[in-house]
């Protein structure tokens, strides 16, 4: 990863301040992915995998809610083409954060802009549009984005490995059902900040009650379109001139 001396309109800012503010920043966080982490590798190994193919996984792909999703498919003996298909859904959410930062950030080529596909996560999408809202030119996203990624990979790439570690005495009261909403309720609430944030989430959030019998977890995907409807129908429109 390059980080070199980025350019502002008032002085030069060091690339490697911006890194160490991208960690500073998402630091708040960190606590509640360590436990994540942990519960996901103690319910790998319980599955019957090995160390390295848990730990491999959290390497190979750095997806903790779908990581998590296909361990509790598998343990409930879903097979490959569920497992597949739910991964897919959980982490369509990404195409359009991939799309939310390619409108805010410069682009990021060759190798760096794979692993910065690599590290997209919640946490650091939400940190990193924080900062582009902050009125920090985009010229500083970048370095930034990384700082914050390379912080929740490496408390992610720990948890998992405790949890393969100290499997036997992760609490039974951790259940995976309860861990997943909490960890997005950390991200939700600080993000609704106006009127059609709020009624987007709500709307969601009352889909997803109302279609929690349907099969499929189809409420949940429901409950995604019902709130972008709901956030792009409340949105103040700007007055033409």
């Amino acid at each position: 990863m390059e980080i070199g001396v980025v350019q502002t309109a008032s002085k030069p800012i060091n690339g490697s301040s911006l890194l160490w503010r991208g960690v500073l920043d998402t630091t708040p966080i960190l606590p509640g992915i360590l436990p994540f982490g942990m519960i996901y590798g103690a319910a790998a190994v319980s599955l019957g995998m090995s160390p390295g193919q848990a730990q491999g996984m959290s390497l190979a792909f750095f997806a903790g809610a779908s990581q998590v999703a296909a361990t509790e498919l598998m343990a409930r003996g879903a097979g490959w083409l569920t497992v597949l298909v739910a991964i897919l859904v959980i982490n369509s959410r990404f195409v359009m954060y991939a799309a939310a930062l390619g409108q805010v950030m410069p682009r990021i080529p060759g190798v760096r802009g794979a692993l910065a596909s690599y590290l997209l996560t919640d946490q650091a999408f939400a940190v990193t549009l924080a900062r582009h809202r902050l009125g920090r030119p985009r010229s500083e996203l970048a370095p930034y984005y990384f700082g914050s990624s390379l912080a929740l990979w490496t408390t992610w790439q720990v948890g998992t490995a405790a949890g393969i570690v100290l499997g036997s005495v992760v609490p039974p009261a951790w259940q995976l059902e309860f861990s997943i909403p909490l960890m997005f309720l950390a991200l939700l609430v600080p993000a609704l900040k106006d009127r059609s944030s709020l009624l987007a989430a709500l709307a969601a959030g009352a889909t997803v009650l109302l279609g929690r019998e349907l099969p499929h977890n189809l409420g949940l995907i429901l409950g995604v379109f019902v709130g972008i409807a709901a956030g792009l129908v409340s949105e103040p429109r700007k007055e033409e001139s």
